[in-house]
């Protein structure tokens, strides 16, 4: 047996992502947003298979869970823009993208609040 150790909480908005009503949000989504937002601020062009909560605590909730607002992310493994960066940013409170002259583009980062 696997043993979920997550709170409550978690729990509950995770079983969310299984309903019907999440389908149709997420197809949704993707059909109006198709493309990777996160990649296309970077120039890339990549397909969506995410329908991400832009900000994560209105997962707190299952009226906010339905509500958003939302973005399209991919899940590439080149760019892993869901599972990687953006989750990065919820924990760090800032992007670590540096730009192409190698200093950080998020104003929130460490080295840009001097």
């Amino acid at each position: 047996m696997v043993r979920d150790f997550r709170s409550a909480k978690a729990v509950l908005y995770r079983s969310l992502y299984k309903t019907a009503r999440w389908k149709r949000t997420r197809l949704g989504q993707l059909a109006d947003e198709p493309l990777c937002r996160m990649c296309k601020a970077q120039g890339r062009i990549t397909l969506a298979t995410v329908c991400d909560h832009i900000d994560p605590k209105t997962k707190e909730t299952p009226e906010g869970f339905f509500a958003g607002p939302f973005q399209s992310l991919c899940d590439d493994p080149r760019y892993r823009c869901h599972s990687s960066r953006k989750q990065q940013q919820e924990t760090k409170g800032y992007s670590g993208e540096l730009g192409t002259d190698g200093t950080p583009v998020d104003p929130l980062h460490p080295f840009n609040r001097a």
